[in-house]
């Protein structure tokens, strides 16, 4: 069998340099998730395309039977050099580390990166960056299928929970809650995020409270649904305690 050779165009979500000054890559492209390695990268010019956050076109090489592909040439397609500013980098990371834990090696999603993609630039420019990340994380979660029960009391089933579940991430009832119940718009945010627009989310932020109530119930959900998110617990102070 040959070996075969591609053009890939994506956004680096993770880079680890290796002993030997390898870079290994994870991207996110239209057509799935890609991991591959750039040999000896780091004494070349890949490693300054190879950034977290940089969106890239990569030629790949791949050997029958290998499934970690060989990038041989990259050129830089778009970078956005404020995410690296101190307001700004913590949510960008927190938010690629998300989209890494959610979409597998391999799946098909045009959909899932051009979210991504948007989110990156709407951190990179938005005044609001918190804001931003916040609800571009439940919009990638729903978009993954893992969309919260906010319907029904995730433990007895009764209807119209008002309570936090800390255990799932889910809503409880009163008599099964054992914390106050969720603010009256932070409700509404949960039951409403994955139909409402994000322009219309966008034109009516909540405030510190309330946005700390929806970080904690994200984190808490994803953790138990898809898999822990290290950098939110390391950038957002608000879920030391969680």
């Amino acid at each position: 069998m040959r070996s075969r050779t591609a053009n890939r165009s994506g956004i680096v979500l993770r880079r680890i340099v290796t002993p030997a000054g390898d870079i290994i890559v994870t991207m996110l492209t239209p057509q799935g998730k890609l991991k591959a390695i750039a040999r000896g990268g780091v004494r070349g010019p890949l490693s300054s395309i190879l950034n977290l956050f940089h969106h890239v076109q990569v030629q790949v090489y791949q050997t029958p039977g290998n499934d970690l592909v060989t990038a041989r040439q990259a050129a830089l397609e778009g970078a956005l050099p404020t995410l690296a500013q101190p307001e700004r980098y913590p949510y960008a990371h927190l938010l690629t580390e998300l989209a890494d834990t959610l979409f597998q090696e391999g799946e098909l999603s045009e959909t899932a990166f051009e979210l991504y993609a948007a989110s990156l630039r709407g951190i990179s420019r938005h005044p609001d960056p918190e804001w931003v990340s916040l609800v571009m994380s439940y919009k990638l979660l729903a978009l993954a299928g893992f969309i919260p029960q906010t319907a029904y009391c995730s433990l007895c089933g009764s209807a119209d929970p008002e309570h936090p579940d800390p255990l799932g991430g889910q809503l409880l009832c009163r008599p099964c809650a054992s914390q106050a119940a969720y603010l009256p718009d932070v409700l509404d945010f949960l039951r409403m995020v994955p139909k409402v627009s994000v322009r219309l989310w966008m034109e009516n932020p909540l405030d510190a409270r309330e946005r700390t109530q929806l970080w904690q119930a994200l984190e808490r959900f994803v953790a138990v649904q898809v898999g822990r998110v290290q950098s939110w617990r390391v950038n957002l102070p608000e879920l030391a305690g969680a």
